[in-house]
């Protein structure tokens, strides 16, 4: 039975005051959930309910049963992978957009979605200072963006034929050794093959070696083969290595390649005046994407990806069933032919619900904060005669290892058995990489409610256990 209004306004009140304490009492949990594999499937009835449950019963059971085994994302004391923020103003424009429940594929199903995005994606290139001209759209995730990056890409090389005969000659990819998981997805997606993915070598700060990209191009062009595309990274997920955009995007130029940027989570760091080095080159970037919701304060999810030729982009992906057509088509942007999607969520109200919020500014004061305590933190490692700094700190990340002078397999050991005594803490959560054979901690710090006390009491956890461990 259908719930009744004042019933809703009821639980709509309870939730919201829900939510408001948990959010102000975040250090109360600890960061990573305690659940042991299984923990929560078996306190979950095997089959449906015949009858409805009172919404009374079912908020308990989410408290008591569901929350016990969520990971707290949003803890100040959050410090693993890369964040996944959000904030209040995002959170209320999401329930709206709930409430609302539009179906956003083209402009006739909701205009004001269409054109919210297009200004605000709009905004967004002027605050990070990407070239005028290209063209933002809301994808969901970085993985989709930099598929359709590598679709596009496909398509441009065979003059748009292989979405009608399909692939009919290996086509090449490259991107650093260093590149994230997504594109070796992507290229087997789209249908390049894991053989015609080079890795290209990066240099001691683990970006991308120019002159080797140069090389494994004119090789392959020798054996008859045709490149494509290059994935260029700016915040390598490892390390957040900055790979060179001007003399990658000049070798592009001059071989004809389509040039992608994945700067999913350290392209929100160009807000800053500071930070816009990261860009210098960008004029010869094909599309670019960056995550909204990673440092910006957005809830996942909400990925902005930018193009310079939409024209491309859309040739790539329209089709043109009759029930989609309407009179204004030639008039307005139908985002379903920007990407992978047909289905779009309303993402760009809680996008325009926290820029407006926090303006340009208040954002920029939130990250310069964050990259003060990665260098704070940095400078505490540095110090230390047990531990060493694994790569530069450009952005918020700091990649760390205990060492005190052992071979690199027992190092190895001492710091995973280092962060798993942390993480079982539960009063911190950090991952880790590998770092040319090295195992690395890694501490992401910007979670939107960290403060300086909570980075001061991780670097106290971590020295406390290490010495622990040396023992």
């Amino acid at each position: 039975m259908d719930m009744d209004k004042e019933l809703f306004r009821k639980f709509g009140y309870k939730f919201i005051d829900w939510v408001t304490d948990y959010l102000s009492g975040l250090d109360n949990f600890p960061v990573r959930s305690q659940v042991k594999p299984g923990e929560i499937r078996s306190q979950l009835p095997p089959e449906p309910p015949g009858q409805g449950e009172s919404m009374e019963k079912i908020f308990q059971d989410f408290k008591d049963t569901i929350i016990p085994g969520i990971t707290h994302w949003q803890h100040p004391s959050w410090f693993a992978y890369f964040p996944a923020n959000n904030s209040p103003p995002s959170i209320l424009a999401e329930l709206l957009t709930a409430g609302i429940g539009a179906q956003c594929m083209i402009w006739q199903t909701s205009p004001a979605a269409a054109e919210l995005e297009e200004v605000v994606l709009e905004w967004l290139r002027q605050m990070l200072g990407l070239p005028e001209g290209m063209t933002g759209v809301i994808q969901d995730t970085a993985s989709t963006a930099t598929l359709v990056a590598l679709l596009t890409a496909r398509e441009k090389a065979t003059d748009f034929n292989a979405n009608q005969k399909g692939l009919k000659s290996p086509l090449v990819v490259y991107a650093s050794e260093e590149t994230h998981s997504s594109v070796e997805k992507g290229v087997k997606i789209a249908g390049f093959g894991r053989e015609n993915l080079r890795y290209i070598p990066t240099d001691d700060s683990f970006a991308m070696i120019p002159s080797k990209l140069d090389e494994a191009v004119e090789k392959d062009k020798k054996k008859g083969l045709q490149p494509a595309c290059v994935v260029a990274t700016l915040g390598t997920t490892s390390s957040t290595a900055v790979d060179p955009l001007a003399p990658i995007g000049e070798i592009c130029r001059r071989h004809g390649l389509w040039l992608h940027v994945d700067a999913a989570y350290a392209g929100t760091a160009a807000v800053l005046p500071e930070k816009r080095w990261i860009l210098e080159g960008a004029e010869n970037v094909d599309s670019f994407v960056f995550n909204p919701h990673k440092w910006m304060l957005t809830n996942f999810d909400c990925s902005a990806y930018f193009v310079k030729d939409p024209g491309a982009l859309i040739r790539t992906f329209e089709i043109h069933p009759e029930y989609l057509k309407t009179g204004l088509d030639s008039q307005v942007k139908n985002y379903r032919d920007w990407g992978i999607q047909l289905g779009r969520r309303f993402r760009a109200l809680k996008l325009w619900f926290v820029i407006r919020s926090y303006g340009v500014e208040g954002l920029q004061k939130i990250v310069r904060e964050h990259i003060r305590f990665a260098q704070m933190f940095k400078e505490w490692v540095e110090k230390h005669e047990a531990f060493e700094l694994m790569a530069p700190v450009d952005f918020s990340l700091v990649c760390f290892r205990l060492n005190d002078g052992r071979n690199d397999e027992v190092l190895n050991d001492l710091n995973k058995r280092l962060l798993e005594s942390l993480n079982q803490t539960g009063k911190v959560f950090l991952t880790h990489t590998t770092l040319r054979g090295k195992y690395v901690i890694r501490i992401a710090i910007a979670s939107r409610t960290t403060q300086e006390r909570h980075v001061r009491e991780a670097w106290d956890l971590i020295t406390s256990k290490a010495a622990e461990i040396l023992k």
